[in-house]
């Protein structure tokens, strides 16, 4: 064959393959880390937001997953819920010309463009078996039924948030999709409409109304059957570094964390409202005359978590380098995490002088002791003053944060999760999600006892020195050890 006639053979086929994928393009999803996760925990939780910043993927994964349902094509790396039988689906936006615009047309395809279009959305071609026509929209579709994998018929059917609360009712449906926020009553009444089938509900938006009726459900309102899944410019691989900064400096700067992030916007309840862009700092080498401490934060009904964080004295400047946390493992493992880094003093809060159910030891004695000899300082957390406050850790902590002097380093995405969701309700702290944050509020608070990091240190080179280190003393103040 010649080179010519290779090049034809080659143009054909990927042409070919250009056609498949337009009319299949349910076969060719790859969904991102965490559009993963928000498919997998379709399988355990009824109610599922995905709070995403805008032009992340949010919309494009909620429609491929109601196509696979839809279908019941699931490709084989699918984590999440299945059904083996055609489905009744809601799929609901703010207006019937947004829904068009947006979820009809990730689904379908672009039918305003031309019938022919249709098919070339998430749903394959070979599916779709007719459809009715929206009375109101020119090109807006109000139903359509797709073939099930079963042999069955599925039925999807395009709500708007104008529509009147009546109209949201009388229905019974196995899925309910809300592409933005919807009003509280309508998202009631489309939970009301699975209840006998025992569906669920998932939601896909910029939470750009704040600390909403719908949001506080999620951020603020632990339940069983419900999650949120945040996904920021950091989680989706088509934004590119030189990208989210152009992306970033189009937004004002209270609309930048919601935008690019999926954080509610500033409002009532939140904690912290600092832009993240204010605290995050790129890593990089701690310098070896800069003092550190971790903060641990010890897990009971909860997990435990610690913090690394530098302390630059020159600039009175706190920097977060390092997080751990971790439910359901044994101590051993938290001292291995602790120790993993060099020998560095551990800032602990007081509920760590509870006694362990099985060795009737003090939980503070029990890290510091053989075999795990981490460098528990010799008294809980407190303020030089000797106090504990929390609301006086928060607020040092706010004060650093607004004057340049509290940095975290951009890859502890599981410190700004909980720096995201940190909140008050009717006044109170909810003690929910905050492991982090108490870690790092602990080491800053006992930052006076920071000291420069020994590296290369194992357990056997503490009871090696031992004599050099006087009675009572948790390490040698000339060696660090």
């Amino acid at each position: 064959m010649s080179s010519l006639e290779e090049l034809r053979r080659l143009d054909a086929e990927l042409a070919e393959l250009e056609e498949s994928r337009k009319v299949n393009q349910l076969a060719y999803y790859e969904p991102y880390p965490k559009q993963m996760e928000f498919h997998a925990a379709g399988a355990k939780y009824q109610e599922r937001l995905l709070s995403a910043g805008n032009q992340l993927g949010k919309t494009l994964s909620g429609s491929f997953e109601v196509a696979a349902h839809l279908t019941g094509e699931y490709p084989e790396w699918w984590p999440g819920r299945t059904w083996g039988r055609p489905i009744r689906a809601w799929v609901g936006g703010e207006s019937s010309t947004v829904v068009r615009d947006t979820t009809q047309k990730l689904l379908l395809g672009d039918i305003t463009a031309g019938i022919e279009n249709l098919g070339t959305g998430a749903i394959p071609a070979d599916r779709i078996i007719g459809y009715t026509l929206h009375r109101g929209v020119s090109e807006g579709i109000d139903t359509a039924k797709i073939r099930h994998k079963s042999g069955g018929v599925s039925i999807i059917k395009f709500k708007s948030y104008e529509q009147l609360r009546s109209k949201w009712q009388g229905d019974t449906i196995d899925l309910l999709w809300c592409d933005e926020e919807p009003p509280a009553d309508l998202y009631s009444e489309g939970l009301a409409r699975f209840t006998a089938t025992n569906g669920m509900a998932m939601m896909t938006f910029t939470p750009l109304k704040g600390m909403s009726t719908v949001v506080k459900r999620f951020f603020n309102e632990f339940h069983p059957d419900r999650i949120k899944i945040n996904m920021t410019m950091d989680d989706a691989g088509h934004i590119t570094p030189d990208m989210k900064q152009k992306i970033l400096s189009k937004y004002p700067e209270h609309e930048r964390d919601c935008r690019a992030n999926g954080i509610p916007m500033a409002g009532e309840g939140r904690i912290f409202n600092i832009a993240e862009s204010v605290i995050t700092c790129e890593p990089f080498a701690i310098p070896e005359h800069w003092v550190q401490i971790i903060g641990l934060d010890i897990g009971i009904q909860h997990p435990t978590a610690a913090c690394w964080m530098a302390w630059d004295r020159d600039t009175d400047t706190l920097y977060v380098y390092g997080a751990y946390r971790q439910k359901g493992v044994n101590i051993a493992t938290h001292a291995a995490a602790l120790n993993g880094r060099g020998r560095i003093p551990i800032a602990w809060p007081a509920d760590a002088h509870k006694r362990d159910s099985e060795s009737g030891k003090e939980i503070a004695r029990i890290y510091r002791d053989s075999p795990h000899h981490c460098l528990m300082l010799g008294q809980h957390a407190t303020f030089p003053d000797g106090t504990v406050s929390v609301e006086a850790g928060i607020l040092e902590m706010q004060q650093r944060m607004e004057t340049g002097r509290w940095k975290v380093f951009s890859n502890l995405s599981e410190w700004f999760e909980e720096y995201r969701s940190y909140h008050r309700e009717n006044g109170e702290i909810i003690k929910l999600d905050d492991d982090l944050l108490c870690a790092s509020r602990y080491g800053m608070m006992m930052r006076r006892f920071a000291k420069p990091v020994t590296r290369n240190w194992h357990p056997g080179l503490r009871q090696a020195g031992a004599d050099r280190v006087a009675p009572g003393t948790d390490f040698d103040v000339f060696t660090g050890r």
